[in-house]
């Protein structure tokens, strides 16, 4: 009796960073969409990291190695699910500018756009 292996969906959500562009299984939108949510995330955890940081220093706050590494690992557990609950928004804009540049929807920054273009004529 052969008995094939059960197999997964791959998840985007699942894979570290550095797989994610490579994975042929993944749809060019999961695959952005994950990027702008770690992003999004990054952003996130680096500012609660320095909301967090104690404004005055004082004997009953831990200053050890120890106290260190839970408050970096509880600021990225946070920062991470801020983001996958939606967090602030710059994940969805994010991936929405990816995606219409990846179409090529969306004109590049070496074309100049009339509403970029600066006047430099003085009308004095």
């Amino acid at each position: 009796m052969n008995v094939s292996p059960l197999e997964r969906p791959v998840q985007a959500a699942d894979l570290p960073l550095e797989n994610l562009a490579g994975n042929q299984q993944l749809s060019e939108p999961a695959k952005i969409g994950e990027l702008s949510r770690q992003f999004e995330a990054l952003v996130t955890r680096q500012i609660l990291h320095e909301a967090l940081k104690p404004v005055i220093v004082s004997k009953y706050t831990s200053s050890s190695t120890a106290n260190a590494i839970y408050q970096d690992m509880t600021t990225s557990q946070l920062a991470d699910r801020i983001s996958r609950g939606g967090g602030f928004g710059l994940a969805d804009s994010l991936s929405s500018q990816l995606t219409r540049q990846l179409a090529g929807k969306e004109p590049r920054a070496s074309q100049s756009s009339p509403q970029m273009q600066l006047k430099t004529d003085n009308p004095r």
